[in-house]
């Protein structure tokens, strides 16, 4: 259970990337009061870095100490060894980036921590650290004990789950069984119906080009995933497909459709990218906690340069934001 008042923790990301810049100016733009909602789970000393490099007048507190409320609560981690500019491949940034997760997680594990919203993390950093995940969705899954997590890329007219992530084209393929994309589109329906949507729209994108052209360019579409929309509409739950996914986006994005099934990472990733690459929230579904994420990476070429855009950041905050009100009223 929540406690209350329980802020939505922020985890800091890469200590080398563009984490700390995108968090630090995406809570500059709030109010003193909205300030408190957060608590950035990171290196201080980093943050401060980040401020003095974007030129912000705020400061920041030790998240256990009473201060000025329109400063940032920061429950500080020290990892020794960090590099101490921006920009810098390292396994202790790994090891940094792990701990902050791992800290939020507990957080809103014991109810200390409303939700997670997760600045980027690099990937191989922090498998050089020994932290072998594919991403945050997977070490989400593993730290929370669930043996399935969804990604959901959501922004104002696209909305994307995907079947499978960063797996192979060819392992992904392998994936998309009629249980996984009938699991996924169950767990899109009920986030959507948490967000207030009456009755989902949903359409499932298919595997192969045309869905197949009736066999012409594979069976998997016919044998695996029709399958899975006929059950799935035998729930009550209003979805179509598959639908050839050269035209699926399309229809969702003027309107057809609130979510589309997705079924490996590009073919979900790329139209929402194309539409709102600087607005796009990244959701977490299927863990016992919320989190949300900014939906780019650590962009080591520009951090600390200041430059880097913190819209996703705020829309990331936002719709943690939804999600902890939504907890709070049910």
């Amino acid at each position: 259970m929540t406690l209350p008042n329980a802020p939505i923790a922020i985890t800091m990301g890469d200590p080398s990337g563009v984490g700390a810049e995108v968090t630090v100016r995406a809570l500059a733009t709030l109010s003193p009061e909205k300030k408190q909602s957060y608590t950035v789970i990171g290196d201080i000393n980093v943050l401060n870095r980040a401020i003095r490099a974007c030129r912000l007048d705020i400061a920041t507190h030790h998240a256990d100490k009473t201060a000025d409320n329109a400063s940032i609560a920061v429950k500080h981690i020290a990892i020794d060894g960090l590099p101490d500019k921006f920009g810098v491949l390292s396994d202790r940034c790994g090891e940094a980036s792990f701990r902050y997760i791992d800290a939020a997680v507990k957080m809103a594990q014991s109810g200390e921590a409303a939700g997670i919203v997760t600045a980027p993390i690099n990937k191989e950093a922090l498998n050089a650290a020994g932290h072998h995940y594919d991403g945050h969705t997977g070490m989400l899954a593993h730290l929370t004990g669930c043996k399935s997590s969804w990604m959901l890329l959501a922004s104002e007219r696209l909305n994307v789950i995907h079947v499978s992530t960063h797996v192979s084209l060819k392992d992904a393929i392998d994936r998309a069984t009629t249980e996984r994309v009938l699991e996924t589109i169950r767990t899109g329906y009920r986030h959507f119906k948490r967000m207030g949507y009456e009755n989902p729209r949903l359409a499932v994108a298919g595997i192969n080009p045309h869905c197949g052209e009736n066999g012409l360019f594979g069976s998997d579409d016919p044998e695996r995933v029709e399958p899975a929309v006929r059950l799935a509409q035998q729930e009550g739950i209003n979805v179509q497909g598959p639908i050839s996914a050269d035209t699926v986006y399309y229809r969702a994005f003027r309107g057809d459709f609130d979510l589309v099934i997705a079924q490996y990472h590009d073919q979900g990733h790329i139209p929402v990218k194309l539409v709102a690459f600087d607005t796009a929230v990244n959701v977490s579904l299927g863990l016992p906690i919320d989190r949300t994420s900014v939906d780019h990476g650590t962009a080591f070429d520009i951090a600390g340069t200041g430059r880097a855009n913190h819209e996703n950041m705020i829309s990331a905050l936002s719709y943690a934001d939804t999600l902890a009100n939504s907890k709070r009223l049910s």
